[in-house]
């Protein structure tokens, strides 16, 4: 019979056993990535996180597995539920604790029902529904999950849909002329502008991998995040000794571009690198007109198209990205909730709102940058 546990911390599995469970492909869902996040003081209690990885197991093998954390608020999840929380209020009812199954404050796709066989994902999920309703916890979440984890959800798991902007390469473009050849005269020449214009400026960039970057790189990397936070009046979650840890044991996957001036740097862009995409995360930087599209969009399209990467998945929101090749995808989460009154009435909420968001795709469709046959 199989074991379901929740464990509070993903030291308590070897990092071979978690990584079984995946392809790799997804540098999110490695141990070292996870693990790092509660290791170097990016997971704090105050802030909402309290780790709560929920597990499978046939005797003392790890068969399945979702990374999860029991939350007191819904910061950093980028899947918005506070009105849902307001609503559980009003009538004298806690929406928190919630579990929560993600990758923390990375709005990023990928596998979330971690298991060898589909037989072992279905009963995961099947077990975490009975156990968050026996902990009284009002719900569960799954955020960011891809579609082919669909069926492993029964019915009760409410889909939530939104919108990111992606570049994604069909297959044709091998250098960035090429990218711009595919796009209408406008914003061809808005982008050759605006690139252009910086040039002039004297800003040139450094690509550094983990395994390359010194440790001054790292420092004014993480300087530049922080500015960013501050500049927005959030509290930072990732630390430096987190970048350093990323650097080591992930060194090819972690990818910092940083924008250089009079031999010093100016701004940065801190990304992760999967099999077949790249993630842009975070970045900071100095007041120049330009400095943020191009450290932040055209090198990583230009890295991407150097390095045979398909995919380039620069972060949540943003309609400014559609002018600059990124065109709208559709993102998914999951959403069981233990209340039945509630379910039901958010149930047909979910459905207008995934209604809505088909028709904001269509719109943002309608205004490609792109030729109507090239992309």
């Amino acid at each position: 019979m199989p074991d379901p546990r929740f464990l509070h911390r993903l030291s308590d599995v070897p990092a071979a056993a978690w990584d079984a469970l995946h392809d790799g492909r997804n540098p999110f869902l490695s141990h070292a990535f996870l693990a790092g996040l509660e290791e170097h003081g990016c997971l704090r209690p105050e802030w909402g996180w309290r780790p709560r990885h929920f597990t499978l197991w046939d005797g003392e093998t790890l068969v399945a597995a979702i990374p999860g954390y029991l939350k007191d608020n819904s910061h950093g999840e980028f899947v918005f539920d506070h009105a849902w929380a307001h609503a559980y209020a009003q009538y004298g009812l806690d929406y928190f604790p919630k579990w929560l199954g993600a990758v923390p404050y990375s709005p990023v796709t990928g596998p979330r029902v971690l298991a060898r066989t589909k037989e072992d994902r279905g009963a995961l999920l099947g077990l975490l529904a009975g156990d968050v309703a026996r902990l009284g916890w009002s719900s569960a979440h799954i955020n960011f999950h891809p579609a082919d984890e669909d069926p492993a959800f029964s019915p009760d798991w409410l889909l939530r849909e939104d919108i990111q902007f992606q570049w994604h390469n069909p297959g044709g473009w091998q250098h960035f002329d090429a990218f711009l050849g595919a796009m209408d005269h406008k914003h061809r020449k808005n982008i050759r502008q605006e690139r252009a214009k910086l040039a002039r400026s004297g800003v040139t960039y450094r690509i550094v991998h983990g395994d390359e970057a010194t440790d001054g790189d790292l420092r004014a990397m993480h300087g530049f995040y922080l500015q960013t936070f501050a500049e927005y009046g959030n509290s930072p979650a990732l630390t430096l000794p987190f970048l350093q840890h990323l650097a080591r044991t992930m060194p090819r996957a972690l990818v910092i571009f940083l924008a250089m001036r009079d031999g010093a740097p100016v701004a940065g862009a801190l990304c992760l690198r999967g099999a077949d995409t790249l993630y842009g995360r975070y970045w900071g930087g100095a007041t120049l007109p330009g400095l943020h599209f191009e450290t932040c969009y055209y090198q990583g399209i230009e890295y991407c198209l150097r390095e045979g990467l398909t995919r380039f998945e620069p972060g949540a929101q943003g309609e400014h990205k559609l002018a600059r090749g990124f065109l709208p995808h559709t993102v998914r989460s999951r959403h069981w909730i233990a209340e039945p009154a509630f379910a039901e009435a958010l149930a047909a909420w979910c459905a207008q709102e995934r209604a809505e968001t088909a028709r904001y795709r269509q719109v943002l469709a309608a205004h490609s940058p792109f030729k109507a046959d090239a992309a």
